[in-house]
């Protein structure tokens, strides 16, 4: 099972998300329930993969490019 996840710092909590992006939580929040940032919750924690916020920003960089 992806050898136990090999690096569990891979996982970021909502705090982790929103210093790395420089956003609010209440954007940060935003994201994620529009679907715009892939994340899961666990019980009332939300759990976000560092591959959905590169996904992210790696579609809003090619959204910008003319």
């Amino acid at each position: 099972m992806l050898g136990y996840f090999e690096n569990i710092d891979e996982i970021l909590n909502i705090d982790q998300y929103c210093e790395i992006l420089d956003i609010g939580k209440s954007t940060g929040y935003k994201l994620l329930k529009s679907g715009r940032v892939k994340g899961f919750k666990i019980g009332k924690v939300w759990k976000i993969p560092v591959k959905s916020v590169e996904e992210f920003v790696l579609v809003s960089v090619n959204r910008s490019e003319i």
